[in-house]
């Protein structure tokens, strides 16, 4: 789904990739976000695996309410330079 509305913006395969987008996502997150979601919030969000299989055998949280604030503050992120580039 995602890479077909990158294609749909207009992106070919050798422009972007959704692991680009995530990667893109993950630094802007992190960097301009300054510290408001935890780490394990992103990465859920990011659909990453475990670090560790401890982790992964014990650890079933989903993070829900977090990962929803996180991907509000994404869209009005991403809204904001949409606004300043038009």
């Amino acid at each position: 789904a995602l890479l077909a509305a990158i294609r749909r913006m207009g992106y070919g395969k050798d422009d972007m990739t959704t692991h680009g987008f995530r990667g893109i996502a993950s630094t802007q997150i992190r960097e301009v976000g300054q510290g408001k979601f935890r780490e394990e919030v992103i990465e859920a969000q990011l659909a990453h695996a475990a670090k560790s299989k401890t982790q992964a055998a014990y650890d079933h949280a989903i993070y829900l309410p977090e990962r929803t604030a996180l991907m509000q503050w994404w869209a009005d992120y991403l809204d904001g330079i949409s606004r300043a580039n038009t």
